[in-house]
């Protein structure tokens, strides 16, 4: 009845998507309240559209979104490149649940220069962005964009915007810009130098030591810092000391030969990254569930002058390409630090426009590549390393793999009609080959962590000519949930949950097995396929959300489960195949395997030889070789 009712749902939004004209625009779906859901861009509106509304769109989120979608807008706009500009500026608005943002919904601190100033000063601020002034970063470590200023002032000294005395000199020029002209005089008549003046930090606005045009060096110079461009700087600074040596002024040159020995220890704790001197971004992503991390490393001639890392709220729940996409349109509209290149691990369906508004915004060529080898590829996978890292030290911070798991458990309990969370999971799966070395795994999963110390596995004892799962799994939940092992306390206490692995036949094994023992536990069945969970109580599956963490949870419990059962079996049938065979061939001790194995180094290459080559073994006759050759041989069937 739900589903009928849903198909009637999306044939109605169809009938309207179908009056959407085929221009470029951008769209909102939003639910029953009007609140935005999700907004996209498309060159062409209808097509793209009904993808969603036909569920043709094979992204897993998108049947969520379409089940949750009550309405739809759109706008229509002049081509591609006007309808990535206006996604961007309409998801900042809205912030969309299904779109891909930040995780911590908060400012990233930036480095800024207050270039509308008569004298510009640079700035830590969290602020928005306002008109008249540039914003380096965004940083993601407060402390390093303090020390990037720390250490900027002493290379180029530049007045800061907390400096009361050049807050005094603001006013006074913003009150009468007229005066602007005249700066130095009005300045240096009534206000007194500062602090950081005296410490060499500081050039002198606030007493007229210095003009508006040498200033605005000053001020390109930090402005080149902060674009990753020292050479110039270095440039600049060692011909200025020239210069100073060879006016005699030899205190000034001593002075700019300190700046210039700072720059040099930046340089020297930063790693040469790339043999030319390129300007880029690497951005390496790492991904769980529903939570992932970007990190990006800026390279400038290069060098690798900082990385930062953000926490994404969407994770393997959207495809790489979506989660990458999303965000270089976040990244990019904040920060005014564009590169020539920047490098990504996926090829974007959408990366010439991305390119084309990155050029835009850069004001020269810009393009995104994809490295597969060399120095390129080498950074780009340093930089999912260090993703990767970042995101377990956010987890283990703000104990979000905690409120995950929580959360999953109290999912699986509404989900599967449980009375209470499923504190203790107990996972079952078979490993056969043809019916020959079967066993069976039992994992367990307690306060939804795997609990290591509780996992057994089991031999099935029952003859079998072929792989029979019902039989097996009977066998092993009878072996398990007997009186003695329920009472034996190396087995733990009695489950909350009972996950076979696989789909009907093997939960009606366990069902039958479990009312034969009298025993009343809640037991599900995990198909593999289309991850669906069979049910004692209903005949229709359970379908857990795509992305959800009772998914994940459920998944990584029967993948646990399985893991353990194949190992167990490969191990029986490894040495099944390297003791058994020899050991019950007549006239072969350990003597003689010893040498078989010496002169054919394994069991591989001794199966493969012929019974002459066998023979030909010191110490082996031509009688046990043909007994050696048919053992070998007839075992293979196994």
């Amino acid at each position: 009845m739900a589903q009928a009712s849903h198909n009637e749902h999306l044939a109605k939004l169809a009938s309207q998507v179908a009056q959407v004209p085929t221009e470029p625009g951008c769209y909102l779906w939003k639910n029953a309240s009007g609140d935005v859901l999700y907004v996209g861009k498309a060159k062409n509106l209808r097509a793209r559209m009904r993808q969603y509304v036909q569920l043709s769109d094979e992204r897993p989120m998108v049947p969520r979104l379409m089940a949750a979608t009550d309405s739809f807008d759109y706008v229509v706009v002049g081509s591609e490149h006007e309808a990535l500009v206006l996604e961007r500026n309409l998801i900042a608005q809205y912030r969309p649940p299904f779109n891909v943002d930040l995780k911590d919904d908060k400012s990233y601190p930036f480095i800024a220069i207050t270039e509308s100033d008569v004298f510009p000063a640079i700035k830590y601020t969290r602020e928005h962005h306002r008109k008249g002034t540039r914003y380096f970063g965004p940083y993601t470590d407060a402390r390093a964009a303090r020390e990037t200023i720390d250490t900027l002032r002493k290379v180029v000294p530049i007045c800061l915007a907390t400096c009361a005395e050049w807050k005094r000199a603001k006013r006074m020029l913003d009150r009468d810009p007229t005066q602007a002209a005249i700066a130095n005089m009005v300045l240096a008549e009534k206000c007194r130098p500062c602090f950081d003046y005296h410490v060499g930090r500081g050039p002198g606005v606030c007493a007229g030591m210095i003009d508006t045009v040498e200033y605005a060096r000053h001020v390109a110079q930090v402005e080149r810092f902060l674009e990753g461009h020292r050479s110039q700087i270095v440039g600049e600074l060692t011909e200025q000391m020239q210069q100073a040596a060879a006016d005699l002024d030899f205190e000034r040159a001593g002075r700019i030969k300190g700046r210039l020995e700072r720059i040099q220890a930046l340089d020297d704790k930063q790693q040469v990254v790339l043999p030319s001197a390129v300007n880029l971004d690497a951005i390496g992503f790492y991904r769980e569930e529903t939570i992932s991390c970007a990190c990006v490393f800026v390279v400038r001639e290069g060098r690798t002058i900082r990385s930062v890392e953000f926490i994404l709220d969407k994770g393997l729940d959207v495809g790489a390409e979506e989660l990458a996409e999303g965000f270089l349109k976040r990244y990019y509209d904040e920060t005014s630090d564009v590169p020539a290149e920047v490098d990504l691990d996926c090829e974007l369906a959408d990366a010439a426009v991305i390119a084309e508004w990155l050029t835009e915004k850069r004001g020269h060529a810009v393009h995104l590549h994809r490295p597969q080898r060399g120095e390129k590829r080498h950074l780009l996978d340093m930089a999912a390393t260090n993703a990767r890292h970042a995101l377990v030290r956010y987890m283990v911070r703000t104990g979000y793999a905690d409120d995950r798991t929580n959360q999953a458990l109290l999912e699986l309990e509404s989900a599967l009609a449980l009375e209470g969370p499923p504190l203790r999971i107990e996972c079952f799966d078979i490993s056969t080959l043809h019916g020959h070395f079967t066993v069976a795994s039992m994992v367990v999963f307690t306060n939804g962590r795997a609990d290591k110390s509780q996992y057994r596995r089991f031999k099935i004892q029952t003859p079998l000519t072929e792989a029979n799962d019902f039989v097996s799994m009977s066998e092993v939940l009878g072996r398990r949930y007997a009186p003695d092992r329920m009472a034996d306390e190396r087995f733990g206490k009695r489950p909350d949950l009972i996950v076979v692995d696989g789909g009907k036949p093997q939960l009606t094994a366990a069902v039958n097995q479990l009312q034969e023992l009298g025993l009343d536990i809640p037991v599900c069945g995990l198909a593999k396929s289309d991850e669906e969970i069979f049910v004692t109580w209903d005949e229709a599956p359970v379908v857990l959300p795509s992305g959800s963490p009772s998914l994940y949870l459920i998944k990584q419990v029967r993948d646990e489960s399985h893991r353990f059962a194949i190992t167990f079996h490969r191990e029986l049938r490894g040495k099944a195949m390297t003791v058994s065979v020899l050991d019950d061939v007549p006239g072969v001790g350990p003597k003689r395997k010893r040498l078989l194995m010496r002169h054919f180094g394994s069991l591989k290459r001794l199966r493969a030889a012929s019974e002459e080559e066998i023979a030909a073994t010191e110490g082996i006759s031509e009688m046990v070789a043909h007994a050696i050759w048919q053992a070998l041989h007839e075992s293979q069937d196994f």
